[in-house]
């Protein structure tokens, strides 16, 4: 195995001369980097990858070099150690990778058009120049550009342009950052501006294929989340300007690279006069989360990508904490409870699980570090604690602090608890080191016993897990005052359980807020007196115990048959977190019954028991000044009602359909997937399909785009499966950035399985040449392990990828996944009959 050498001990860079030469044309750009640094020894290494090297000079003078295109190196032999000041002379080709320096595809009025972009994290700077690509390698950078440039074009970088000669633009110096930050980006862009309180030039662009007021909400939310960020970190934006770019290729979500942050466009564009909320609060959440990196991240950096959790996770709360102070009626919190929470809570189930703080020893693992559900939502939660524990004034006290002691440079996560814990005078490191140093998390078993509550804490696992007698130092966050604020020991004695209760005039209750990271097994007297009083519990408790009978039935603690009764409970409630709880387990249900069997036809009608007074309630079409719970719950009654194969349901829908088959877009935007999906389920012909393909490749609205593909992929038809699985290679069809969904769909089509599952072992070289070497390219393979639960397809998964297992990259997502199916295989094996009577009882 390869190990990583830091280039950084050999050669420490201060400042870059960056000019390229771009020509979109030849698909070629040359370069020269010309870089000042301080030799600690005579033999030094730089990074580049696929950059054909011309000539190497040191101080003026050719110096001896050799490319080491296995260790992405350029090995130097200089004369003496010390300042010096190299000089590298290269070519290269643009790629279609989505990575380093690459053109993006789109059209405008039938016309075929590119703009370049930049993608430089993890550690593809060096597709781009020659440079030491390492996040403590901080130095300044002086960028010139030149290419083949057509008139009214825009040219964009991290900071402001300051002269053009000869056709060459010419950036200011930027401040002190690192490598993996540094962007640009050319072509035919419009764009809108504005300027913070404080004097920063913020502004979105996007192509011309957009309307001009698809700009307008990314602005607004940009501008007041830079003002909030001043305000709550209490240190100004460190540049002049924020640009905000789509980019019509992006393989990740965005990226905060300083003073350009580039998007997806889905995650940046928003049709003022149709988007659902939900789309709504997700662009908001996608652009605090890349402003927060802005100080988070790229003004503080961490030292080596092992730390990497200190950019996102730290990110990943302030994306809400910032939300929640700009539009505080969206209630975002919620948000972070039915996406990150259970996310997190998922995967880290499983034995095997990296934690948040994770070493690096190959290359090809820093991609892999990238695990949402734990370095971004496990490590938030983390993060959550923290702030509750502290209180916002002594967070805000301690992040001033951090900033001002590591500002331009590095730090490691003991940086910022020593900071946030001088702030708070609380030992933050001893309690957060539990939790990010090691893997999982605990289940808290609240018994009485003898009439006291008694409480004990267990590692949890869905899943076979080797339990190493790991403890937590648990926030337990209480209902009854009794009850410690922190957990350390395997067991704790609360007090009595009939004088507390009779004190509290309330069922007990642990993590209430569902803010500490860690679920709660009540025994039968406790979880009764839950159950009995479950309607007079507040909306994100009602959440959290139907979320702990999920995950305990998913470890075969208790039965998913028990939880059954309780859904039909809480069917009615106007909370869009209970709803978005209870359509959870009931779309766990599906994987127990066989498609079109008579146990299948049973829980169709235990779905239409669920949602049909939501849905008389609610209806198709949102109304005017509906509350944010009624908008975010009609898609779960509606979904519910349609895969109940409910005829008034489908009616309505058809009705929709074709009543606005001209100007399918113009759905309303909150129930247009559903629309569109029920029509190919219950329509599809070849006509159907070919007109939603045509207008996937037409519109330029990425949320109009994500429906079609929901519902396109959802044909029953076996001919029309395969007509859609033919685009699936073709870019000009399906962008390779959103192919990942277009596979989810056919997968999740018990009609289309077969073909998805064939085109991805066959076509497995052509994939990973596609997307591999991208940290999005592991999640195909989490996708596949999502969706399949048969002993067949367990079988078929492992002899698979099996054969892949040391690939670098991929070896523990090929582990994790094995078991999260084989998990499921047995869950379903030991509990159908069970579960099948319970839905048959409780229609």
């Amino acid at each position: 195995m390869t190990e990583i050498t830091r280039f950084y001990d050999k050669f420490q860079p201060s400042r870059y001369d960056v000019f390229l030469d771009i020509n979109r044309g030849t698909k070629q750009f040359s370069g020269k980097t010309v870089i000042d640094g301080d030799a600690k020894v005579p033999s030094i290494s730089i990074h580049q990858k696929y950059l054909n090297i011309k000539s190497v000079q040191a101080d003026g003078k050719d110096v001896q070099f050799a490319v080491d295109n296995a260790n992405d190196a350029i090995n130097i032999d200089l004369p003496q150690a010390g300042e010096t000041t190299l000089t590298i002379t290269y070519n290269a080709k643009l790629t279609d990778s989505m990575m380093g320096i690459y053109p993006s595809y789109y059209e405008v009025n039938g016309e075929k058009k590119q703009i370049i972009g930049t993608q430089f994290e993890t550690t593809f700077a060096r597709q781009a120049f020659p440079c030491v690509d390492e996040p403590e390698a901080k130095a300044k950078f002086d960028m010139a550009i030149k290419f083949d440039e057509q008139p009214g074009e825009t040219i964009l970088a991290n900071m402001p342009e300051i002269r053009t000669e000869n056709g060459i633009h010419y950036f200011d110096t930027t401040v002190r950052m690192s490598t993996y930050l540094i962007a640009f980006a050319f072509g035919d862009l419009q764009s809108k501006t504005t300027e913070t309180k404080s004097g920063v030039e913020v502004g979105v662009f996007a192509t011309k294929a957009h309307k001009a007021n698809e700009l307008d909400f990314a602005l607004d939310i940009a501008k007041r989340a830079i003002e909030f960020y001043e305000d709550f970190y209490q240190t100004p934006y460190p540049l002049p300007h924020s640009w905000q770019l789509a980019l019509p290729d992006f393989s990740a979500g965005a990226m905060e690279n300083w003073g350009l942050v580039t998007y997806r466009e889905a995650y940046l564009m928003v049709d003022p006069d149709n988007t659902s909320l939900d789309t709504r609060q997700l662009v908001a959440t996608v652009i605090t989360h890349e402003l927060a990196h802005q100080w988070f991240g790229d003004l503080v950096t961490m030292k080596w990508w092992d730390n990497l959790w200190l950019n996102e996770s730290f990110a990943n709360m302030m994306e809400y904490v910032a939300v929640d102070a700009i539009e505080p009626e969206w209630n975002i919190w919620e948000m972070f409870q039915i996406s990150d929470v259970p996310a997190a809570l998922q995967r880290d189930a499983t034995d095997g699980v990296q934690s948040v703080h994770v070493q690096v020893n190959n290359p090809a693992e820093i991609d892999a570090l990238f695990d949402s559900a734990i370095v971004y939502a496990k490590g938030a939660r983390m993060l959550v604690m923290v702030r509750a524990l502290l209180g916002d004034d002594n967070l805000r006290a301690g992040l001033k602090k951090y900033f001002e002691a590591h500002k331009y440079g590095n730090a490691e996560g003991d940086d910022l608890w020593n900071a946030l814990g001088d702030a708070s005078g609380i030992d933050v490191g001893k309690i957060m080191h539990s939790w990010l140093e090691q893997p999982g998390y605990p289940v808290v078993t609240a018994s009485v016993v003898d009439g006291k509550i008694e409480l004990s804490q267990q590692q949890f696992f869905i899943g076979a897990g080797k339990d190493e007698g790991r403890l937590w130092q648990i926030p337990l966050n209480s209902n009854y005052g009794a009850t410690p604020k922190i957990m350390s020991e395997k067991t704790i004695t609360v007090g009595n359980y009939e004088e507390l209760h009779d004190d509290a005039k309330a069922p007990f209750l642990l993590n209430v807020g569902n803010n500490s990271h860690f679920i709660v097994k009540y025994d039968e007297t406790l979880l009764k007196d839950i159950l009995a009083n479950i309607d007079s519990i507040d909306s994100i408790s009602q959440l959290g115990i139907i979320q702990n009978l999920r995950l305990l039935a998913d470890a075969h603690q208790v039965s998913y048959a028990d939880i059954i009764p309780l859904l039909t409970k809480v069917a009615n409630s106007k909370s869009n977190v209970v709803n978005a709880e209870l359509y959870r387990v009931a779309n766990n249900l599906k994987k127990f019954v066989t498609a079109g069997s008579a146990e299948e036809e049973a829980l169709q009608k235990f779905f239409d028991k669920l949602s049909a007074q939501q849905v008389e309630r609610l209806g198709w079409i949102p109304k005017a000044n509906e509350s944010n719970d009624d908008q975010l719950t009609r898609p779960y009654v509606l979904n519910a009602a349609l895969y109940a194969n409910n005829k008034k349901a489908i009616a309505a829908a058809h009705d929709l359909f074709t009543a606005n088959k001209d100007k399918l877009a113009a759905l309303p935007a909150d129930i247009r997937v559903l629309v569109l999906r029920s029509e190919v389920k219950n329509y599809s012909s070849t006509e159907l399909i070919d007109n939603l393909l045509n207008d996937y490749v037409k519109s330029s609205d990425p949320s109009y785009k994500s429906d079609l593909s929901v519902a396109i992929t959802s044909t029953p038809k076996t001919e029309l499966i395969e007509k859609v699985i033919r685009q699936f290679e073709n870019a000009d069809v399906i962008k390779p950035q959103d192919l990942r969904s277009w596979y989810r769909g056919t997968l999740a089509n018990d009609n289309a399985q077969q073909a998805a599952w064939d085109w991805i072992r066959n076509d497995w070289s052509w994939l990973e040449k596609t997307v591999g070497g991208d940290m999005e390219f592991s999640t195909y393979i989490t996708v596949t392990s999502m969706i399949f639960h048969t002993p067949e397809r367990l079988a078929e998964f492992k002899a698979f990828f099996e054969p892949k297992i040391n690939t670098p990259g991929l070896t523990r997502e090929i582990q994790m996944d094995i078991k999260f199916v084989e998990t499921r295989v047995k869950l379903i094996e030991d509990e159908k009959e069970a579960v099948n009577k319970a839905i048959s009882a409780n229609n």
